[in-house]
This record gives structure tokens, sequence and C-alpha cells, in this order.
């Protein structure tokens, strides 16, 4: 697996507004209502990330998680790193952000 191009993740990310580009990762920060509801949003994309093997580098406090999506193996940003922050994004939408 070969990390995409910064000219091919830079397209994506015209559809994955909120995130931008960092190195060799996608970066977003969410902040949700309450602790329950980022909670309940980390708990939602743990499922998906153990369905596809592909884990998020994330930190919580509070109703805040940032999020740091990469592909080790690759040294660098994937597709799956796109798929993932595509599920998170639409996770968001339905609650309310």
């Amino acid at each position: 697996m070969s990390p995409l191009s910064h000219d091919v993740i830079e397209m994506a990310l015209k559809d994955l507004s909120l995130w931008h580009f960092d190195k060799d990762a996608i970066r977003r920060d969410f902040c949700f209502e309450t602790f329950a509801h980022a909670f309940g949003f980390m708990s939602e994309m743990a499922i998906i990330a153990e369905k596809t093997n592909h884990h998020p580098e994330w930190f919580n406090v509070y109703n805040r998680v940032n999020i740091r999506l990469t592909t080790h193996e690759a040294k660098g940003v994937t597709q799956r790193d796109l798929d993932l922050a595509k599920a998170m994004d639409k996770a968001a939408k339905l609650r309310g952000l």
C-alpha cells in the first residue's frame, strides 16, 4: 500500500472541508455538546475502525475529540484514511455537527 500524493489528498479534502493535511496525516477536531455525545461518537467510530482494521489516533477531553488519520505501514495518508474520515463526517453530521 502506497501513500496518496499531496495533490490527491488536497482534492479529497475539498469534500472533507473540516479536515486538514498535516505532514503524513489528516486531522480534524470535533466538539460535541457533552462528554456522553463525544464518547458515543467515539464508540460508533471504534466499531467501524475495528471492522475495517484501520484505527484512528485520537484524543478526548470532555466534549472534544481530536483525530489524526494516517496509515502507518504506508507512512502516509491512504484511501483507508479518507474513507474513515468520510464515515466520521457522516456520523458527526447526524449529530448536528
